[in-house]
């Protein structure tokens, strides 16, 4: 049986931002957006990590990837800048920033398996202490399967950075010991960003960065899992 892995407290490290609540989800993307390298390329998952293209600085020279087909993809795209031809993975309308080029959807595969994305952002059902991402079935037997580019963009991408909340609408943990849901990928989780906190996985356990309207204990109480201090 494996061993627990710890909540790391690095005091250097680790900010308890308790003087405020859990983390708004336009407040987590922007603070997603905030920590990605400059002139890195970027895929933004379905679904809540989609919002992080609206914070991104234009001066960054980040460059958004799409799965469907596209490079330097820009923010949603509102009111008369709506074209139903120009839409992201998730069929969300968005904008063209200059310079946009669009090419075959395998040529976009071989982009994301080839190593060619710095980061890419996706959401999750489960990510175990040991960077184990589930994300596209339940396992239920009424769930619908949602594959996507989950599993290239997991293995591709140099680091991977998960958006999602902290705990079910049930209260159940989404950060787990180990995964009971079907994994996208093993080991391949860099960074998870949550409502209550940012979380580092690491060789020697998971590092807490910052924790929003919690502590890290009260964290460790509600997950589960033992939490050290280094």
């Amino acid at each position: 049986m494996m061993a627990s892995r710890d909540i790391v407290i690095e005091p250097s490290v680790t900010v308890e931002h308790t003087d405020r609540g859990p983390l708004a989800p336009d407040e987590l993307a922007a603070l997603i957006a905030g920590d990605i390298p400059a002139g890195s390329y970027v895929n933004l998952g379905i679904g809540q990590p989609t919002r992080v293209a609206d914070h991104l600085d234009p001066a960054s020279g980040i460059v958004l990837h799409t799965e469907n087909g596209m490079l330097g993809m820009g923010p949603a795209a509102l009111g008369d800048q709506v074209d139903p031809d120009l839409t992201n993975a998730g069929k969300i309308p968005v904008t063209e920033l200059p310079g946009a080029a669009y090419f075959h959807h395998a040529d976009s595969f071989a982009m994301m398996r080839g190593g060619h994305l710095d980061v890419c952002v996706l959401g999750a059902y489960q990510v175990s202490v040991t960077g184990d991402l589930a994300n596209w079935h339940t396992g239920e037997p009424d769930d619908i399967p949602a594959v996507g580019g989950a599993m290239d963009l997991a293995i591709g991408a140099r680091s991977v950075y998960v958006m999602m909340t902290l705990f079910t609408r049930n209260g159940a943990p989404k950060l787990v010991q180990a995964c009971t849901y079907p994994l996208t990928a093993a080991g391949c989780v860099t960074r998870l960003y949550t409502d209550l906190a940012v979380l580092d996985v690491t060789p020697r356990g998971v590092v807490a960065r910052q924790t929003f309207g919690a502590t890290v204990a009260e964290l460790r109480a509600r997950l589960g899992v033992a939490v050290g201090t280094s």
